[in-house]
Protein backbone atom coordinates (compact mmCIF):
# COMPACT_ATOMS: atom_id res chain seq x y z
CA UNK A 1 0.00 0.00 0.00
CA UNK A 2 1.38 3.29 -0.90
CA UNK A 3 2.11 6.14 1.42
CA UNK A 4 0.27 9.44 0.87
CA UNK A 5 2.25 12.81 1.66
CA UNK A 6 0.22 15.90 0.60
CA UNK A 7 1.99 18.99 -0.39
CA UNK A 8 5.09 18.28 0.73
CA UNK A 9 6.64 20.35 -2.16
CA UNK A 10 3.55 22.67 -3.03
CA UNK A 11 1.59 22.73 0.31
CA UNK A 12 -1.38 21.57 -1.27
CA UNK A 13 -3.71 19.31 0.91
CA UNK A 14 -3.97 17.08 -2.55
CA UNK A 15 -6.32 13.95 -0.68
CA UNK A 16 -8.77 16.63 0.09
CA UNK A 17 -8.36 17.90 -3.72
CA UNK A 18 -8.74 14.68 -5.45
CA UNK A 19 -11.80 13.54 -2.70
CA UNK A 20 -13.54 16.84 -4.47
CA UNK A 21 -13.20 16.10 -8.12
CA UNK A 22 -14.08 12.85 -7.26
CA UNK A 23 -17.04 13.64 -5.87
CA UNK A 24 -18.20 15.51 -8.61
CA UNK A 25 -17.13 13.10 -11.19
CA UNK A 26 -18.83 10.18 -9.00
CA UNK A 27 -22.33 12.35 -9.64
CA UNK A 28 -23.54 9.77 -12.25
CA UNK A 29 -22.88 7.18 -10.58
CA UNK A 30 -25.02 9.06 -7.65
CA UNK A 31 -27.99 9.46 -9.09
CA UNK A 32 -28.10 6.20 -10.03
CA UNK A 33 -27.76 4.62 -7.24
CA UNK A 34 -30.41 7.14 -5.67
CA UNK A 35 -33.01 5.64 -8.79
CA UNK A 36 -31.99 2.15 -7.74
CA UNK A 37 -33.27 2.79 -4.21
CA UNK A 38 -35.97 4.51 -5.63
CA UNK A 39 -37.02 1.51 -7.95
CA UNK A 40 -36.37 -0.62 -4.95
CA UNK A 41 -38.71 0.74 -2.90
CA UNK A 42 -41.24 0.95 -5.71
CA UNK A 43 -40.83 -2.98 -6.45
CA UNK A 44 -40.75 -3.50 -2.08
CA UNK A 45 -44.60 -1.97 -2.49
CA UNK A 46 -45.51 -3.70 -5.54
CA UNK A 47 -44.41 -6.84 -3.88
CA UNK A 48 -46.77 -6.17 -0.75
CA UNK A 49 -49.54 -5.58 -3.00
CA UNK A 50 -49.17 -8.39 -4.88
CA UNK A 51 -49.29 -10.60 -2.04
CA UNK A 52 -52.57 -9.24 -0.57
CA UNK A 53 -54.15 -9.11 -4.16
CA UNK A 54 -53.07 -13.16 -4.65
CA UNK A 55 -54.76 -13.82 -1.22
CA UNK A 56 -57.69 -12.27 -2.14
CA UNK A 57 -57.31 -14.54 -5.21
CA UNK A 58 -57.13 -17.72 -2.91
CA UNK A 59 -60.13 -16.60 -0.70
CA UNK A 60 -62.56 -15.63 -4.06
CA UNK A 61 -61.81 -18.67 -5.27
CA UNK A 62 -62.12 -20.56 -2.16
CA UNK A 63 -65.90 -18.89 -2.30
CA UNK A 64 -67.07 -19.38 -5.54
CA UNK A 65 -66.27 -22.94 -5.22
CA UNK A 66 -69.69 -24.79 -5.55
CA UNK A 67 -70.90 -25.96 -2.62
CA UNK A 68 -68.95 -23.47 -0.59
CA UNK A 69 -71.94 -21.23 0.93
CA UNK A 70 -73.74 -25.04 1.71
CA UNK A 71 -72.66 -24.76 5.64
CA UNK A 72 -74.58 -26.69 8.04
CA UNK A 73 -74.69 -27.09 11.23
CA UNK A 74 -75.11 -30.12 13.65
CA UNK A 75 -76.58 -29.70 17.35
CA UNK A 76 -77.50 -32.18 20.07
CA UNK A 77 -80.24 -32.13 22.95
CA UNK A 78 -77.41 -33.31 25.13
CA UNK A 79 -74.03 -32.50 26.04
CA UNK A 80 -72.76 -35.98 26.51
CA UNK A 81 -72.54 -36.23 22.91
CA UNK A 82 -70.73 -33.68 20.40
CA UNK A 83 -71.77 -33.31 16.71
CA UNK A 84 -69.15 -32.34 13.99
CA UNK A 85 -70.54 -32.04 10.29
CA UNK A 86 -68.47 -31.73 6.62
CA UNK A 87 -68.87 -30.16 3.43
CA UNK A 88 -71.74 -32.33 2.16
CA UNK A 89 -73.71 -31.83 5.23
CA UNK A 90 -77.25 -31.41 4.77
CA UNK A 91 -80.27 -30.67 6.86
CA UNK A 92 -82.14 -32.68 8.77
CA UNK A 93 -82.77 -34.86 12.13
CA UNK A 94 -82.72 -37.79 14.18
CA UNK A 95 -83.60 -39.50 17.81
CA UNK A 96 -81.08 -42.31 19.37
CA UNK A 97 -79.84 -43.14 22.44
CA UNK A 98 -76.21 -44.27 23.58
CA UNK A 99 -75.95 -47.53 25.34
CA UNK A 100 -72.72 -48.36 25.94
CA UNK A 101 -69.17 -46.53 25.11
CA UNK A 102 -65.99 -48.10 23.46
CA UNK A 103 -63.09 -49.73 25.78
CA UNK A 104 -59.80 -50.14 25.20
CA UNK A 105 -58.61 -54.01 26.49
CA UNK A 106 -56.22 -54.36 29.26
CA UNK A 107 -54.90 -57.68 30.35
CA UNK A 108 -52.41 -57.83 33.46
CA UNK A 109 -49.84 -60.53 34.71
CA UNK A 110 -49.98 -61.97 38.10
CA UNK A 111 -47.81 -60.22 40.60
CA UNK A 112 -44.19 -61.23 39.35
CA UNK A 113 -41.10 -60.18 41.82
CA UNK A 114 -38.00 -58.63 40.49
CA UNK A 115 -35.70 -60.77 41.55
CA UNK A 116 -37.41 -63.68 40.39
CA UNK A 117 -38.01 -62.34 37.24
CA UNK A 118 -40.19 -63.65 34.23
CA UNK A 119 -41.22 -66.93 34.98
CA UNK A 120 -41.84 -67.69 31.37
CA UNK A 121 -39.05 -68.54 27.96
CA UNK A 122 -42.45 -68.14 25.97
CA UNK A 123 -46.02 -66.63 25.71
CA UNK A 124 -48.14 -65.96 22.87
CA UNK A 125 -49.88 -63.03 21.84
CA UNK A 126 -53.55 -63.69 19.43
CA UNK A 127 -54.15 -60.52 18.10
CA UNK A 128 -56.18 -59.84 14.51
CA UNK A 129 -56.78 -63.43 14.38
CA UNK A 130 -52.82 -63.93 14.34
CA UNK A 131 -50.92 -65.95 17.10
CA UNK A 132 -47.14 -63.91 17.63
CA UNK A 133 -45.01 -65.84 20.01
CA UNK A 134 -43.00 -63.80 22.38
CA UNK A 135 -39.76 -64.86 23.65
CA UNK A 136 -38.04 -62.73 25.94
CA UNK A 137 -33.94 -62.28 25.65
CA UNK A 138 -33.69 -62.91 29.21
CA UNK A 139 -35.84 -63.04 32.78
CA UNK A 140 -35.97 -59.39 33.42
CA UNK A 141 -39.26 -57.69 33.02
CA UNK A 142 -37.81 -54.90 30.77
CA UNK A 143 -37.27 -58.02 28.65
CA UNK A 144 -40.73 -59.00 29.01
CA UNK A 145 -41.95 -55.38 27.86
CA UNK A 146 -39.19 -55.20 24.88
CA UNK A 147 -39.93 -58.16 23.41
CA UNK A 148 -43.98 -57.69 23.29
CA UNK A 149 -43.43 -53.87 22.07
CA UNK A 150 -41.40 -54.77 19.25
CA UNK A 151 -43.98 -57.89 17.75
CA UNK A 152 -46.25 -55.38 16.35
CA UNK A 153 -48.92 -57.70 17.86
CA UNK A 154 -51.55 -54.86 18.55
CA UNK A 155 -50.53 -54.88 22.26
CA UNK A 156 -48.35 -52.18 24.21
CA UNK A 157 -46.50 -53.34 27.78
CA UNK A 158 -45.51 -51.68 30.37
CA UNK A 159 -44.16 -52.35 33.54
CA UNK A 160 -46.14 -51.62 36.93
CA UNK A 161 -44.87 -51.08 40.31
CA UNK A 162 -47.53 -52.96 42.56
CA UNK A 163 -45.04 -52.24 46.04
CA UNK A 164 -43.18 -54.29 48.05
CA UNK A 165 -40.77 -54.89 45.10
CA UNK A 166 -43.30 -56.63 43.12
CA UNK A 167 -44.41 -55.39 39.46
CA UNK A 168 -47.24 -56.66 37.16
CA UNK A 169 -46.85 -56.23 33.29
CA UNK A 170 -49.69 -54.36 31.64
CA UNK A 171 -50.91 -55.14 28.09
CA UNK A 172 -52.83 -52.91 26.52
CA UNK A 173 -54.47 -52.73 22.85
CA UNK A 174 -53.63 -50.11 20.66
CA UNK A 175 -57.29 -50.23 18.94
CA UNK A 176 -60.24 -49.33 21.38
CA UNK A 177 -63.66 -51.34 21.00
CA UNK A 178 -63.36 -54.95 19.67
CA UNK A 179 -61.01 -54.54 16.61
CA UNK A 180 -58.01 -54.58 19.49
CA UNK A 181 -59.41 -57.90 21.31
CA UNK A 182 -56.63 -60.06 21.97
CA UNK A 183 -55.62 -63.29 23.85
CA UNK A 184 -52.71 -64.09 25.84
CA UNK A 185 -51.69 -67.92 26.52
CA UNK A 186 -48.77 -69.15 28.93
CA UNK A 187 -47.60 -72.21 30.64
CA UNK A 188 -49.53 -70.96 33.62
CA UNK A 189 -52.14 -69.38 31.68
CA UNK A 190 -52.76 -66.83 34.64
CA UNK A 191 -53.70 -63.54 32.78
CA UNK A 192 -56.99 -61.91 34.04
CA UNK A 193 -58.64 -58.84 32.10
CA UNK A 194 -59.25 -55.81 33.68
CA UNK A 195 -61.27 -53.97 30.99
CA UNK A 196 -62.86 -56.10 28.47
CA UNK A 197 -62.82 -54.86 24.69
CA UNK A 198 -66.52 -52.96 24.14
CA UNK A 199 -67.40 -51.50 20.84
CA UNK A 200 -69.55 -48.27 21.76
CA UNK A 201 -73.16 -48.61 20.42
CA UNK A 202 -75.93 -46.32 20.10
CA UNK A 203 -79.84 -47.60 19.17
CA UNK A 204 -81.99 -45.02 16.63
CA UNK A 205 -85.73 -44.15 17.26
CA UNK A 206 -85.38 -45.42 20.42
CA UNK A 207 -89.18 -44.63 21.83
CA UNK A 208 -90.42 -46.46 18.46
CA UNK A 209 -91.96 -49.89 18.42
CA UNK A 210 -92.25 -50.08 15.29
CA UNK A 211 -88.53 -50.27 13.90
CA UNK A 212 -85.75 -52.43 14.66
CA UNK A 213 -83.66 -51.97 18.16
CA UNK A 214 -80.67 -53.56 16.53
CA UNK A 215 -77.67 -51.55 18.05
CA UNK A 216 -75.35 -49.88 15.57
CA UNK A 217 -71.53 -50.21 16.62
CA UNK A 218 -68.28 -48.69 16.65
CA UNK A 219 -64.86 -49.32 17.62
CA UNK A 220 -64.50 -45.51 18.55
CA UNK A 221 -67.03 -43.62 20.36
CA UNK A 222 -67.60 -41.77 17.25
CA UNK A 223 -70.08 -42.62 14.65
CA UNK A 224 -69.46 -41.10 11.51
CA UNK A 225 -71.70 -40.29 9.38
CA UNK A 226 -74.73 -41.10 10.83
CA UNK A 227 -76.53 -38.37 9.19
CA UNK A 228 -74.87 -37.32 5.27
CA UNK A 229 -71.73 -35.63 6.44
CA UNK A 230 -72.67 -35.24 10.10
CA UNK A 231 -70.39 -37.25 12.43
CA UNK A 232 -71.50 -37.74 16.34
CA UNK A 233 -69.11 -38.40 19.53
CA UNK A 234 -70.23 -40.15 22.51
CA UNK A 235 -68.76 -39.00 25.83
CA UNK A 236 -71.21 -40.64 28.14
CA UNK A 237 -74.18 -42.98 28.15
CA UNK A 238 -77.64 -41.58 27.93
CA UNK A 239 -80.39 -42.45 29.89
CA UNK A 240 -82.91 -40.85 27.71
CA UNK A 241 -83.17 -40.36 24.03
CA UNK A 242 -80.89 -37.89 22.22
CA UNK A 243 -81.85 -35.51 19.21
CA UNK A 244 -79.69 -34.15 16.60
CA UNK A 245 -80.35 -31.91 14.59
CA UNK A 246 -78.58 -30.02 11.39
CA UNK A 247 -79.47 -27.11 10.11
CA UNK A 248 -77.98 -24.05 7.63
CA UNK A 249 -75.09 -21.87 9.26
CA UNK A 250 -76.26 -18.50 8.65
CA UNK A 251 -73.38 -17.41 11.20
CA UNK A 252 -70.68 -19.19 8.81
CA UNK A 253 -72.22 -17.75 5.90
CA UNK A 254 -72.22 -14.54 7.07
CA UNK A 255 -68.85 -14.91 8.09
CA UNK A 256 -67.81 -15.71 4.92
CA UNK A 257 -69.26 -13.35 2.67
CA UNK A 258 -68.31 -10.22 5.44
CA UNK A 259 -64.46 -11.41 5.13
CA UNK A 260 -64.70 -11.83 1.86
CA UNK A 261 -65.47 -7.39 1.93
CA UNK A 262 -63.01 -7.30 4.21
CA UNK A 263 -60.63 -8.97 1.89
CA UNK A 264 -61.44 -6.35 -0.47
CA UNK A 265 -61.23 -3.55 1.76
CA UNK A 266 -57.64 -4.35 3.02
CA UNK A 267 -56.45 -4.14 -0.57
CA UNK A 268 -58.16 -0.55 -1.09
CA UNK A 269 -56.91 0.36 2.46
CA UNK A 270 -53.49 -0.60 1.60
CA UNK A 271 -53.41 1.28 -1.58
CA UNK A 272 -54.26 4.35 -0.37
CA UNK A 273 -51.88 4.17 2.41
CA UNK A 274 -49.51 4.36 -0.40
CA UNK A 275 -51.48 6.82 -2.06
CA UNK A 276 -52.08 9.69 -0.27
CA UNK A 277 -49.75 12.78 -0.27
CA UNK A 278 -48.23 13.70 3.11
CA UNK A 279 -47.12 17.21 4.63
CA UNK A 280 -44.20 17.76 6.88
CA UNK A 281 -43.29 20.92 8.92
CA UNK A 282 -39.54 21.52 10.49
CA UNK A 283 -37.22 24.74 10.53
CA UNK A 284 -36.99 24.85 6.83
CA UNK A 285 -40.64 25.38 6.26
CA UNK A 286 -43.19 22.54 4.77
CA UNK A 287 -42.95 20.48 2.62
CA UNK A 288 -45.06 17.74 0.65
CA UNK A 289 -44.58 14.64 -0.50
CA UNK A 290 -46.37 12.17 -2.95
CA UNK A 291 -46.99 8.45 -1.71
CA UNK A 292 -45.03 5.29 -3.83
CA UNK A 293 -47.91 4.46 -5.36
CA UNK A 294 -49.21 8.08 -6.44
CA UNK A 295 -49.62 8.43 -10.40
CA UNK A 296 -49.38 4.86 -10.70
CA UNK A 297 -51.28 3.83 -13.41
CA UNK A 298 -51.09 0.22 -13.02
CA UNK A 299 -52.00 0.06 -9.55
CA UNK A 300 -54.95 2.60 -9.50
CA UNK A 301 -56.06 0.03 -12.54
CA UNK A 302 -56.01 -3.45 -10.12
CA UNK A 303 -57.76 -1.42 -7.42
CA UNK A 304 -60.86 -0.20 -9.41
CA UNK A 305 -61.45 -3.82 -11.04
CA UNK A 306 -61.46 -5.15 -7.96
CA UNK A 307 -63.66 -2.24 -6.99
CA UNK A 308 -66.26 -3.37 -9.74
CA UNK A 309 -65.62 -6.84 -9.13
CA UNK A 310 -67.00 -6.25 -5.80
CA UNK A 311 -69.75 -3.33 -6.81
CA UNK A 312 -71.30 -4.29 -9.95
CA UNK A 313 -75.21 -5.70 -10.17
CA UNK A 314 -75.44 -9.27 -9.53
CA UNK A 315 -77.80 -11.69 -10.70
CA UNK A 316 -80.42 -12.37 -12.70
CA UNK A 317 -82.26 -10.18 -13.07
CA UNK A 318 -79.68 -8.21 -12.45
CA UNK A 319 -79.42 -5.94 -9.15
CA UNK A 320 -76.94 -4.31 -7.00
CA UNK A 321 -75.21 -6.37 -4.17
CA UNK A 322 -76.57 -3.88 -1.91
CA UNK A 323 -79.68 -5.11 -2.07
CA UNK A 324 -78.25 -8.22 0.34
CA UNK A 325 -75.71 -5.89 2.89
CA UNK A 326 -72.79 -5.43 0.15
CA UNK A 327 -72.30 -1.92 -1.05
CA UNK A 328 -69.68 0.87 -2.13
CA UNK A 329 -68.90 3.91 0.53
CA UNK A 330 -69.07 7.46 -0.65
CA UNK A 331 -64.94 7.16 0.00
CA UNK A 332 -65.02 4.20 -2.57
CA UNK A 333 -65.18 1.52 0.00
CA UNK A 334 -66.90 -1.65 0.73
CA UNK A 335 -68.96 -1.97 3.05
CA UNK A 336 -71.12 -5.14 4.87
CA UNK A 337 -74.48 -4.78 6.48
CA UNK A 338 -74.54 -7.81 8.60
CA UNK A 339 -78.12 -7.59 9.42
CA UNK A 340 -79.07 -6.44 6.14
CA UNK A 341 -77.23 -10.21 4.87
CA UNK A 342 -79.08 -12.01 7.34
CA UNK A 343 -82.59 -10.66 6.31
CA UNK A 344 -81.72 -11.78 2.45
CA UNK A 345 -80.52 -14.73 3.80
CA UNK A 346 -83.86 -16.16 5.31
CA UNK A 347 -86.07 -14.65 2.62
CA UNK A 348 -84.14 -16.33 -0.11
CA UNK A 349 -81.14 -18.80 1.04
CA UNK A 350 -79.99 -20.12 -2.49
CA UNK A 351 -80.47 -16.68 -3.85
CA UNK A 352 -78.16 -15.06 -1.29
CA UNK A 353 -75.90 -17.59 -1.70
CA UNK A 354 -75.45 -17.76 -5.24
CA UNK A 355 -74.73 -13.77 -5.57
CA UNK A 356 -72.18 -13.91 -2.89
CA UNK A 357 -70.96 -16.48 -4.36
CA UNK A 358 -70.87 -14.55 -8.15
CA UNK A 359 -69.15 -11.57 -6.43
CA UNK A 360 -66.35 -14.26 -5.07
CA UNK A 361 -65.97 -15.42 -8.36
CA UNK A 362 -65.50 -12.04 -10.17
CA UNK A 363 -63.05 -11.00 -7.31
CA UNK A 364 -61.38 -13.86 -7.77
CA UNK A 365 -61.02 -13.23 -11.52
CA UNK A 366 -60.02 -9.69 -11.04
CA UNK A 367 -57.90 -10.78 -8.36
CA UNK A 368 -56.04 -13.30 -10.86
CA UNK A 369 -55.30 -11.35 -13.20
CA UNK A 370 -53.68 -8.85 -11.55
CA UNK A 371 -51.67 -11.42 -9.11
CA UNK A 372 -51.16 -14.67 -11.15
CA UNK A 373 -46.96 -15.22 -10.90
CA UNK A 374 -46.94 -16.04 -14.62
CA UNK A 375 -48.89 -13.64 -16.08
CA UNK A 376 -50.32 -11.23 -13.49
CA UNK A 377 -50.35 -7.60 -14.22
CA UNK A 378 -48.49 -6.91 -10.83
CA UNK A 379 -46.20 -9.78 -11.51
CA UNK A 380 -44.99 -8.59 -14.92
CA UNK A 381 -44.21 -4.81 -13.80
CA UNK A 382 -42.49 -6.39 -10.79
CA UNK A 383 -40.22 -8.52 -13.11
CA UNK A 384 -39.36 -5.33 -15.09
CA UNK A 385 -39.14 -3.03 -12.10
CA UNK A 386 -36.42 -6.07 -10.60
CA UNK A 387 -34.80 -6.03 -14.16
CA UNK A 388 -33.98 -2.31 -14.03
CA UNK A 389 -32.20 -2.93 -10.79
CA UNK A 390 -30.43 -5.88 -11.72
CA UNK A 391 -28.99 -3.18 -14.77
CA UNK A 392 -28.58 -0.56 -12.49
CA UNK A 393 -26.00 -2.61 -10.44
CA UNK A 394 -24.35 -3.40 -13.55
CA UNK A 395 -23.53 0.01 -14.43
CA UNK A 396 -22.88 0.95 -10.43
CA UNK A 397 -20.58 -1.39 -10.75
CA UNK A 398 -19.05 -0.34 -14.06
CA UNK A 399 -18.75 3.10 -12.23
CA UNK A 400 -16.39 1.56 -9.53
CA UNK A 401 -14.46 0.47 -11.72
CA UNK A 402 -14.06 3.60 -13.71
CA UNK A 403 -14.07 6.28 -10.75
CA UNK A 404 -11.21 3.60 -9.38
CA UNK A 405 -9.06 4.11 -12.56
CA UNK A 406 -9.98 7.71 -12.63
CA UNK A 407 -8.23 8.50 -9.01
CA UNK A 408 -5.47 6.64 -9.91
CA UNK A 409 -4.63 8.89 -12.87
CA UNK A 410 -5.20 11.88 -10.45
CA UNK A 411 -2.96 10.82 -7.64
CA UNK A 412 -0.20 9.52 -10.53
CA UNK A 413 -0.83 12.84 -12.00
CA UNK A 414 -0.37 14.74 -8.74
CA UNK A 415 2.63 13.03 -7.17
CA UNK A 416 4.35 13.88 -10.59
CA UNK A 417 3.55 17.41 -10.29
CA UNK A 418 4.68 17.19 -6.39
CA UNK A 419 7.86 15.46 -7.93
CA UNK A 420 8.53 17.64 -9.87
CA UNK A 421 7.88 21.04 -8.09
CA UNK A 422 10.03 19.64 -5.17
CA UNK A 423 13.18 19.03 -7.53
CA UNK A 424 12.35 22.52 -8.94
CA UNK A 425 12.21 23.74 -5.13
CA UNK A 426 16.03 21.59 -4.79
CA UNK A 427 17.52 23.36 -8.03
CA UNK A 428 16.42 26.76 -7.13
CA UNK A 429 17.94 25.97 -3.56
CA UNK A 430 21.46 25.33 -5.19
CA UNK A 431 21.47 28.22 -7.86
CA UNK A 432 20.97 30.23 -4.64
CA UNK A 433 23.52 28.77 -2.92
CA UNK A 434 25.79 29.04 -5.80
CA UNK A 435 25.22 32.63 -6.68
CA UNK A 436 25.47 33.32 -2.76
CA UNK A 437 28.91 31.75 -3.14
CA UNK A 438 29.97 33.85 -6.21
CA UNK A 439 28.62 36.90 -4.46
CA UNK A 440 31.24 36.07 -1.92
CA UNK A 441 34.15 35.61 -3.94
CA UNK A 442 33.65 38.97 -5.60
CA UNK A 443 33.31 40.97 -2.13
CA UNK A 444 37.06 39.63 -1.22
Amino acid sequence: MGISLDGLASGLDTTALIGSIMQSEALPQTQLKYKSEDIQSVVSALQGLNGKVAALATQGTAAAKPGALDLYKATTSSDKVVATTTAVAKAGSIDFQVTKLAQTQVTVTPKVNAVTGWPYTTMTINSGGKDYVIEPLGSNLDDVVTAVNATGAGVTASKVAVGGGDFRIQFTATKSGEAGEFTITDPAGAFTDVTAPQDAEIVLWPTSSLVDKTPIKSSTNTFTDLLPGVSITAKEVTTVPVTLNVVRDDAGITKLASELVSGVNGIFSFVASRTAVSTTTNTSGTSTSAGIFAGDSLVRSVNQSILSAASLPVGNPATSPSEIGISITKTGTMEFDGTKFAAALAKDPAGTAAKVQEIAGRIASAATAASDKYTGTLTTKITGQQSEVRDLADRISDWDARLASRKATLQRTYSGLETALSGMKAQQSWLTAQLSGLSGSTSA
